[in-house]
């Protein structure tokens, strides 16, 4: 058997068995082949490199046509799944909700008719190795959760139109993902907030203002060469040489050493990869805002966000290279020296969602297919999503099938990858309310009496036809009457 015994209601058959059927509620137009295409992709043990193929599983009941189908034709409402989403059972990092935000992209370079694609930002190894590719840009949100694992948590997902705010579609999303968590009953008044973390793609500052009317702090990292300000004296303040008060008091340069003030926190600890980490925190520190970009037409007076500044050190790096210091800027100010640790020791665990990423391009075939319309990509998205959530709620559930040069793991740590060679296993004792296809009723065949007819002869003198009139007229040579064959 590798059905385990159920470890808890939050990670039992229970929940996996209500998702299923609330997933089924979600398709809304060709619901029982969309339903099978995702059985189609947890019931696969290899990497899906091919979308008809898909097909060929076991538990696809149709035939590929029906593949592509439903791809064109198939609708998913997308707020009904993103509730189904947030009332599962929703992992934690460190005792607190912990959101991780970041861009994926679905290259499209060839794909020349489909709308709304935009140049992606792909990075590349080594210098001057970046490059911009036109393809879709996907904007997710997901949880994290502790342990020794890369698991996420995907809650929510959007995709990127060439005239959209990058930062106003993420700020969307975050404040969506934060009231449907609260409606769940996950995050209740006297809860510690809700970390958000992005990585310096992201305008902390601004992301921390969109939200400043929930329960959220966001900590994304911040270049080296930027600049924060501290909160004018009391003396610059009251304006003693007249004229208008500052609004900045003393710079702090992350460039220049110099211009720091002795810090408000430090700690340091040992690690086995990292030699000695030590962070160095610095409090009440705010960006200098200027009405340009998003903040043009914010009104005179720019609002002022205080933070807390984090810089972190190590002594070397797993790999060669020399270990360069991450500066991290924490949309909350007055923090204790404890509070600090937890929240860069939980930015750190954002580069879960890049093996995420990974995982749905590589394993489940994300990007294999080559929808033209950008609709068609969001279906097949949202499918992509249903099955990985899926094999989140198995993982208690599934005894390890690895292959014989891997090492054994324990149950419920169980990777992505090894979660989904048991699902099949596991797949006859859940639900499944797809229904099954219609039986094909046989073509009409042949007409009786037809089977040894003869062939009727080409030109026949004898026997006034409309053919034979018309060759008459035409001056054709009369054509001797074919023998019957035999």
């Amino acid at each position: 058997m590798s059905i385990l015994p159920e470890p808890g209601a939050a990670a039992g058959a229970g929940a996996l068995s209500a998702f299923r059927a609330g997933l089924y509620q979600c398709l809304t137009a060709r619901a029982d082949t969309l339903f099978e295409l995702v059985e189609a992709l947890l019931c696969q043990s290899d990497s899906v490199t091919s979308f008809p193929a898909l097909s060929l599983a076991e538990v696809f009941r149709r035939g590929h046509g029906a593949l592509y189908d439903a791809l064109g034709a198939g609708r998913i409402d997308a707020g009904r799944l993103r509730n189904l989403l947030a009332a599962g059972p929703i992992r934690r990092l460190g005792g607190r909700i912990v959101l991780a935000v970041d861009l994926t992209h679905w290259l499209r370079p060839d794909a020349n008719r489909s709308p709304d694609r935009l140049f992606c930002h792909v990075y590349g190894r080594g210098r001057s190795a970046d490059q911009f590719i036109p393809g879709w840009s996907y904007a997710m949100v997901a949880a994290l959760e502790s342990g020794a694992s890369s698991w996420t948590q995907i809650l929510d997902a959007a995709r990127i139109g060439p005239d959209d705010d990058v930062q106003a579609v993420t700020a969307a999303q975050v404040r969506g993902v934060v009231e449907r968590l609260t409606a769940a009953g996950h995050h209740r008044e006297g809860d510690q907030p809700i970390l958000v973390v992005a990585d310096a793609g992201y305008d902390a500052a601004r992301l921390a203002w969109c939200l400043r009317d929930l329960p959220v702090t966001v900590t994304a990292r911040v270049g080296s060469d930027r600049v924060f300000y501290a909160r004018p004296t009391r003396q610059a303040a009251a304006g003693g040489r007249g004229g208008r008060p500052p609004k900045h008091g003393t710079a702090h340069r992350l460039a220049e050493p110099d211009s720091w003030v002795s810090p408000t926190h430090r700690t340091a600890c040992e690690t086995a990869r990292y030699g000695r980490l030590e962070a160095r925190s610095w409090n009440r520190l705010h960006p200098r805002l200027t009405q340009r970009a998003a903040w043009i037409g914010a009104g005179a007076e720019l609002p002022v966000i205080d933070g807390t500044l984090t810089r972190i050190t190590v002594d070397r790096l797993p790999h060669e290279g020399s270990p360069k210091p991450v500066w991290l800027w924490t949309s909350a100010a007055g923090l204790s020296a404890a509070e600090l640790d937890g929240i860069w020791a939980a930015w750190l665990r954002r580069f879960d969602i890049e093996h995420t990423f990974r995982f749905l391009k590589q394993a489940l075939g994300w990007t294999t297919p080559r929808p033209r319309h950008p609709a068609q990509a969001d279906v097949w998205t949202w499918i992509v999503i249903a099955a990985f959530t899926q094999l989140g709620l198995a993982r208690g559930l599934i005894a390890d099938r690895r292959l014989p040069w891997e090492a054994p793991t324990d149950p419920g740590k169980l990777t992505p990858t090894r979660v989904r060679r048991g699902f099949r296993n596991l797949r006859p004792d859940l639900n499944c309310p797809a229904r099954a296809p219609k039986p094909s009723r046989p073509g009409p065949g042949r007409p009786k009496g037809r089977r040894n007819a003869r062939r009727a002869p080409l030109y026949d003198p004898g026997k006034t036809t409309k053919r034979n009139r018309n060759l008459t007229q035409q001056g054709a040579e009369p054509k001797a009457a074919q023998p019957p064959p035999g």
